[in-house]
């Protein structure tokens, strides 16, 4: 089978914000949205959904889990999925895990490729911003890297993340026995 690709290093940084975003933006014109939380979400459509938004930002800690581990984490009811569609079809994803009271972590952010150049990343953000907001949590967190889209980290901040720390990982990229067997599970 095919060479294991080799480990990326990763410039991690974690992010807060303590009020809500002051911003406000319109639906982008002549596209059809809708915004659906997903409880209970089948396991093959997120792990379609985690796989469309994240294989070229190097998400794959979710397609390493088992099933059992994966229902454990996604059915958790601190754990809140919610999927854009855009004319009809999944065009991105966001999850949020209410750690505690207070605090809210927005664990997952993405667009399908299909959406990229739409101009409605800054608006769905918004959307999950907003839908997190609703909670009345004294801070919201999230954790972005130097794999993720290039414009990321200046976005949380435009919405009112700040920085407060960072660090350094390793990202093993899937290899391809790891692909054909998520390919198997569907």
């Amino acid at each position: 089978m095919g060479k294991t690709p080799a480990s990326l290093k990763a410039h991690i940084t974690r992010l807060e914000m303590v009020a809500p975003p002051k911003a406000s933006l319109p639906v982008p014109v002549n596209i059809q949205t809708a915004i659906m939380r997903a409880p209970g979400i089948p396991l093959a459509f997120y792990r379609y959904l985690y796989r469309q938004v994240g294989a070229r930002w190097q998400w794959v800690d979710r397609l390493r889990m088992s099933d059992e581990e994966l229902t454990t984490t996604l059915h958790d009811k601190r754990n809140n999925i919610s999927v854009l569609y855009v004319n009809g079809a999944p065009a991105g994803f966001f999850e949020y895990l209410c750690e505690d009271e207070d605090t809210i972590e927005l664990s997952h952010f993405g667009l399908f490729e299909h959406a990229l150049g739409l101009g409605i990343g800054k608006w769905f953000l918004l959307q999950a911003l907003y839908a997190i907001w609703t909670l009345n949590p004294t801070k919201v967190t999230t954790t972005t890297n130097n794999l993720d889209h290039p414009r990321a980290l200046q976005l949380y901040q435009m919405f009112g993340f700040s920085p407060v720390s960072t660090g350094t990982g390793i990202v093993r990229p899937l290899s391809d026995k790891e692909l054909l067997e998520i390919a198997r599970k569907g």
